[in-house]
């Protein structure tokens, strides 16, 4: 479904921080503080009352930041890196991304989908095609791109290790990230050593398993909460943030801090 004009341009007067509306307050309070924009799939993106207890680790991710960079969540369920370009999506972004943003990117558990040419790219061409389109677009705002390898789903051979799902997307995005030299933050890597971790039987708590689902891609408050850790962690690592800028990385952070508005718009979302 394509973006009509009222809502492209409604999402993108969303977007931008109110902060920034009054351009004199904005300059008497000092520098402009950091938007780190998110754009992605169902795994990070706000869920809302009729989905709960279903969790984006983008709605946790905030958790982690100190009030610079605020978290601009542009991820939608079911979007690909392709879609999410040829709906506009990508277009809002970059209206309101400003110097000094973030545009972290997360995609492939939609481009996979092979029977889908709305959403479907190959790992190796149209899939770092599209990547480069949100690389370029930030970098040509004076923006930083960081690219994020797919967090992992929850899948457990017979034997009990945690099998990765994603192909050959995590590869082609690490190639991409080296050859564009943009951060890379390997949340892959990291998620399935967290459910090797945690075993077959634990990881049910971290996923949105309840008594009418067993969703294995998707996550409940615990398990956004943590990859929502491991996100604010690699950002630290590839020194997108500093030390200054993130908070509670080894403290417990209660589930009730997770909260589901209502939709206020579901033919926006």
């Amino acid at each position: 479904m394509s973006l009509t004009r009222r809502q492209v341009t409604a999402a993108a007067v969303a977007a931008v921080p109110l902060a920034l509306a009054a351009n004199g307050t904005a300059r008497a309070a000092g520098p402009r503080p950091r938007t780190l924009y998110l754009a992605g799939d169902s795994t990070a993106a706000q869920k809302y009352a009729d989905a709960a207890p279903e969790t984006g680790w983008g709605m946790a991710l905030p958790f982690f930041l100190r009030r610079d960079p605020t978290v601009a969540n542009h991820a939608v369920n079911g979007r690909s890196s392709k879609s999410f370009v040829d709906e506009g999506r990508l277009d809002v972004v970059l209206a309101a991304i400003r110097p000094g943003d973030i545009l972290l990117i997360q995609f492939a558990h939609n481009d996979e989908k092979t029977t889908d040419p709305a959403r479907y790219t190959e790992p190796w061409t149209t899939y770092q095609d599209y990547l480069r389109l949100y690389v370029d677009g930030a970098r040509a705002r004076g923006a930083r791109p960081v690219l994020a390898t797919p967090v992992e789903r929850r899948r457990f051979d017979a034997d009990g290790n945690a099998v990765p799902t994603h192909g050959d997307y995590p590869a082609a995005m690490r190639a991409l990230a080296d050859e564009e030299c943009v951060a890379l933050l390997d949340i892959e890597a990291l998620s399935l050593a967290l459910w090797q971790e945690l075993g077959a039987e634990a990881t049910k708590t971290y996923f949105n398993w309840t008594d009418t689902e067993q969703d294995n891609t998707h996550f409940n408050p615990p398990g956004a909460i943590a990859v929502a850790r491991l996100v604010a962690r690699e950002l630290l690592r590839t020194r997108v943030l500093a030390p200054r800028d993130v908070v509670r990385l080894h403290d417990d952070i209660p589930t009730s801090w997770i909260t589901w508005p209502e939709a206020a718009d579901a033919s926006a979302l």
